[in-house]
């Protein structure tokens, strides 16, 4: 009989009504995959007005526009942040697309509990800038912060979807560059293998209410025109060294397609002796941590904050405001 691995945690919880009927919009709204006749920057303008409709940074965070390390963005802060607490966070959305409201207000909701404030790069977006533009952003942007006198205790790094990976090859880039890591890092749903191999892929896709494979391989073209980089670590970096990585925690849907790219990478985490904790939530949307308003992602949220706190020793005594 196989034993779970102690970092692997199934969470044990109902799909909430919420979900469920999020996942159905989903299904409808998204509707036929992506084809190599679609025009992706029309379809980035798009979700651009759709996430100013649908998310809002509401007060008391502020937003402000900054440049770091030579890479635009913007700073998420909130009235408890404190300046030397950073959460360098990297969006999600193919490689091609930016939810800049959706983004802001997840890093948001991390910032209040954590008391610390979020970095966004706007990290050059493909088919226009493929690989390595957005590697290469990432990297200036922590780099930047490093050159600002940011700790790198005092830096978690996250993202979702394509900004886990970015998130990974951004710790290799700093690792073979002989800089110092961050204390941790987060990957909601991460991208982790361009070769779209994971069984996961098959088993759920037409399941997936979200992602669909025939437009990831749309999206993969893309962002790398040469099939003979899809191995290459960072592309994918499910096929890089862990080893002297700093904790990482994964929380995915266990049932999305990009499921098992999170669980191959918690387990070579291990293997390569990483402090890594993995998370997979039942029947939620790829990503589920933007629905601000799904209980799964309060819940999902409070479980971020207490691996960020154990890591980074960012536990200030007394109460601390709910990540809501």
């Amino acid at each position: 009989m196989h034993r779970r691995p102690a970092y692997r945690r199934e969470i044990e919880v109902k799909p909430s009504l919420r979900s469920q009927a999020l996942n159905a919009l989903l299904r409808v709204t998204l509707g036929r995959p992506l084809t190599d006749d679609d025009d992706v920057i029309a379809l980035r303008r798009h979700y651009e007005k759709l996430d100013a409709r649908q998310f809002r940074v509401a007060p008391p965070l502020e937003r402000s526009p900054t440049t770091t390390g030579g890479v635009p963005g913007e700073w998420v802060v909130a009235p408890e942040s404190r300046i030397e607490r950073v959460i360098l966070y990297l969006h999600g959305g193919s490689f091609a697309y930016r939810f800049p409201n959706a983004h802001a207000s997840l890093a948001g909701r991390l910032c209040r509990p954590l008391r610390a404030r979020a970095l966004l790069p706007d990290y050059r977006l493909a088919p226009e800038h493929p690989f390595p533009a957005a590697v290469d952003d990432c990297h200036a942007a922590y780099r930047g912060l490093l050159a600002q006198g940011i700790e790198p205790r005092n830096i978690v790094l996250a993202g979702d979807s394509a900004g886990g990976n970015l998130a990974l090859v951004t710790l290799l880039r700093a690792r073979a560059a002989g800089e110092p890591l961050p204390a941790c890092a987060v990957l909601l749903s991460p991208a982790l293998d361009c070769t779209l191999g994971s069984p996961s892929m098959a088993e759920f896709d037409g399941r997936d209410p979200m992602i669909r494979l025939a437009s990831l391989l749309v999206l993969r073209r893309l962002y790398v025109p040469s099939p003979h980089q899809y191995t290459e670590p960072e592309v994918s970096p499910l096929f890089a060294d862990f080893r002297g990585f700093p904790p990482l925690l994964f929380q995915a849907g266990s049932t999305e397609l990009l499921r098992d790219e999170a669980t191959r990478a918690a387990d070579k985490a291990f293997a390569a002796g990483v402090d890594v904790e993995l998370e997979l939530w039942p029947g939620v949307a790829h990503v589920f941590q933007l629905a601000g308003f799904l209980p799964e992602a309060r819940r999902a949220i409070d479980h971020i904050v207490r691996f960020v706190r154990m890591r980074t020793g960012w536990g200030d005594a007394g109460a601390l405001p709910a990540a809501d």
